[in-house]
């Protein structure tokens, strides 16, 4: 069933292209990273490169999506975990389409689709889809605990492309402010097996305020979910909320947060700060070993370890062209902390270089019995710059 359901997909695909002369839009990254010791990894040095293929594009009544890419990591040793850099996110999808060509100590030459996605519009208020698509139903910018598809890790600094998810999407539009989104996402993982979740969403505008929930069952566990987005003296006010019956118990996902472009000296700031409380977090070092053994985190449920976690980030246009930025993330639990300022410089409306540091902070011993003492703390000094070109 799988086998033809990639089959359909692939080949209506390919009909399309070969249909329409639209070209295809192309995007090819370059990554070289430098991280130092520390007491549990030694220096790095890796080169990622990523280049993908994407066409929209609409036959015969059905719209498709379609991206495919191809990453190169070369690397020091084999041993390259270094957080957001260097890595492809998504995982645990019904249909495998991630594979693997070349893997040795000091390379690794991997391809995968990202998008593989046929719709359909009946009428103009309904909308059905089908294939890798890219999902997301977070109110929030940074920490998004009612997203339950791919959240972003909020340290990633390359936010191009949301990691694809197999699903079967039905999107109906009662009004031009509302919409009510019907999403059936089977997944399948070594260690979990096979796993669903079906979830139903709701969202309209009122007095100026996105209101939005959402309610299901996630990956077997009865959840629901209740965000908004509005704003006050200036401030848009974000927060989303999410209760989940695991085992027992009823656990408590949660984040709130503002943000506010003003112009000093002419130029746009953009701020950016978010509390989350997180029951699905641990509150002492002494839990990471076995949450990092836990069905949520091979999952990918997890953008961070702490039950509370504060995040700030702030962007400055220095001018027209160039652009800095700074990214904090607390772990209120553990005292850690993770720091990364970061540049931004765009060579024209197709290419751009961008570059940046990411500073770990706090306690970085670590026990035989405790693998290690605070969430950040033992993370790498790493710097990264980066070339991206769209063509």
């Amino acid at each position: 069933m799988r086998t033809i359901f990639l089959a359909i997909l692939f080949l209506s695909s390919a009909q399309k292209t070969i249909g329409q002369s639209r070209p295809f839009k192309l995007y090819l990254q370059n990554v070289p990273i430098l991280s130092t010791k520390t007491s549990l990894s030694e220096s790095r040095i890796v080169d990622f490169n990523r280049f993908r293929v994407m066409v929209d594009s609409v036959w015969k009544g059905l719209a498709f999506e379609f991206a495919y890419e191809q990453v190169a990591t070369f690397r020091k040793s084999d041993d390259v975990s270094l957080g957001p850099l260097g890595e492809i996110p998504g995982g645990s999808e019904w249909v495998d389409l991630h594979w693997t060509m070349v893997e040795d100590e000091h390379f690794s030459w991997e391809h995968r689709f990202d998008r593989l996605k046929v719709s359909w519009k009946p009428t103009n208020s309904v909308e059905l889809a089908a294939g890798r698509q890219s999902v997301s139903w977070a109110t929030t910018l940074l920490l998004t605990p009612s997203d339950p598809f791919s959240p972003f890790s909020p340290a990633d600094p390359f936010r191009e492309f949301r990691s694809g998810v197999d699903a079967v999407r039905v999107r109906v539009y009662p009004g031009a402010l509302s919409e009510v989104d019907i999403v059936v996402r089977p997944t399948r993982h070594d260690s979990l097996g096979d796993e669903l979740t079906i979830a139903g969403r709701g969202m309209t505008t009122w007095n100026n305020w996105e209101v939005s929930g959402w309610g299901g069952s996630v990956y077997g566990d009865i959840a629901s979910a209740f965000g908004f987005v509005g704003s006050f003296a200036g401030w848009s006010i974000r927060s989303e909320s999410v209760f989940r019956r695991l085992d027992n118990d009823v656990v408590f996902r949660g984040t709130i947060g503002v943000d506010k472009r003003v112009n000093p000296f002419g130029r746009e700031l953009y701020m950016i700060a978010e509390y989350q409380r997180d029951g699905l977090g641990v509150a002492s070092p002494v839990e990471y070993e076995t949450l990092l053994q836990s069905k949520p985190f091979y999952r990918g449920e997890l953008q961070v370890l702490g039950r509370d976690e504060f995040a700030l980030q702030s962007m400055y246009q220095i001018n027209a062209l160039l652009s800095v930025s700074t990214l904090g993330l607390w772990n209120l639990n553990d005292g850690s902390a993770l720091v990364s300022p970061s540049f931004s410089y765009s060579m024209s409306d197709e290419a751009s270089i961008t570059g940046g540091v990411f500073l770990g902070l706090g306690d970085d011993a670590h026990t035989p019995t405790m693998a290690f003492s605070s969430e950040y703390g033992a993370i790498p000094t790493t710097l990264y710059f980066s070339f991206s070109l769209f063509f």
